[in-house]
């Protein structure tokens, strides 16, 4: 059998109170996983560089768990919010689950949340200042910084080909993960407790607003440029599929006046196309800076 056969043939599931991969004895462990010894072999280090003892040990959940501020009474969901898709794909056990859905339900959660403090902060912004404010606070490069700033990457369970890519850094990784926990901090703990969280993490963008208005989203920036320039409305088209089969990505690229300017990537495509702006924003000003 291949390497990562026997390597997965290692695996199983703790069905325990803690709900973590472990390895069998005599088997060998992924390379994601530290190896089994004594206690506290698998703790996982707190913001750090370097690749740690990942999620799927007892010691690095708890961790993490400190890292959050969060104590799971189920911590199968804490575990399986750090469960990217590639590592399913060389694991035999068909019972295991990838962050996706918990993902899914954290993505809506936070896009509430972020919504209706914003309301309840700025009754003098209309609804596009609300809409670009809230859109500020949930786009991946956001919620990416929040999770580096949490060590986040370092707990992920990652397949190797993801892990030798750099996924454990990208930024749509990071994000997705962030938005999973907060989704198991929602089953786990309610919905107040996942509250207090995600405002933990955003109250101090949020409340940089109040000083410096709603930030105008690229693409909105980027039409005003280009009409104090004289210059035709930016187009943008969608180039070729990115990314692994089990990680696709919208890829989308902006043209002025039939020029590319800008590419941007995303899970969505909407984020996509803000990336893309943003890029070409960069670039043009930097062309006008050039001029002088």
């Amino acid at each position: 059998p291949s390497e990562v056969a026997r390597r997965s043939a290692g695996l199983r599931r703790n069905d325990g109170a803690e709900g973590v991969l472990t390895s069998e004895p005599g088997g060998h462990p992924h390379p994601n996983l530290p190896p089994s010894g004594g206690k506290g072999s698998s703790r996982a280090p707190e913001h750090s560089g370097e690749v740690p003892a990942s999620a799927g040990t007892t010691g690095a959940g708890a961790a993490l768990e400190r890292t959050l501020g969060v104590r799971f009474n189920e911590r199968r969901l804490l575990h399986e919010a750090l469960v990217h898709r590639s590592f399913l794909n060389e694991q035999d056990d068909p019972s295991l689950a990838s962050y996706d859905r918990l993902e899914y339900l954290g993505d809506a959660f936070l896009g509430w949340v972020a919504a209706a403090e914003l309301y309840r902060l700025y009754p003098h912004y209309d609804e596009g200042d609300l809409t670009r404010a809230r859109a500020s606070l949930v786009r991946g490069e956001t919620l990416a910084a929040v999770a580096r700033s949490l060590g986040l990457g370092a707990y992920l369970l990652l397949g190797q080909g993801e892990e030798a890519s750099g996924g454990r850094d990208r930024d749509r990784n990071l994000a997705a993960a962030l938005e999973a926990v907060i989704g198991a901090v929602l089953l786990d703990q309610g919905e107040e407790a996942g509250r207090s969280l995600v405002l933990q993490w955003l109250q101090p963008r949020i409340q940089a607003m109040g000083n410096s208005g709603a930030e105008r989203d690229a693409k909105s920036a980027l039409q005003e440029f280009l009409q104090g320039q004289g210059l035709p409305l930016p187009v943008y088209e969608t180039v070729p599929d990115s990314g692994e089969p089990h990680d696709k990505e919208f890829a989308v690229r902006v043209l002025v006046d039939g020029r590319a300017m800008g590419q941007g990537a995303g899970r969505r495509r909407a984020d996509a196309e803000q990336a893309a702006a943003r890029e070409a924003l960069a670039a043009l000003r930097r062309g006008e800076e050039a001029k002088v």
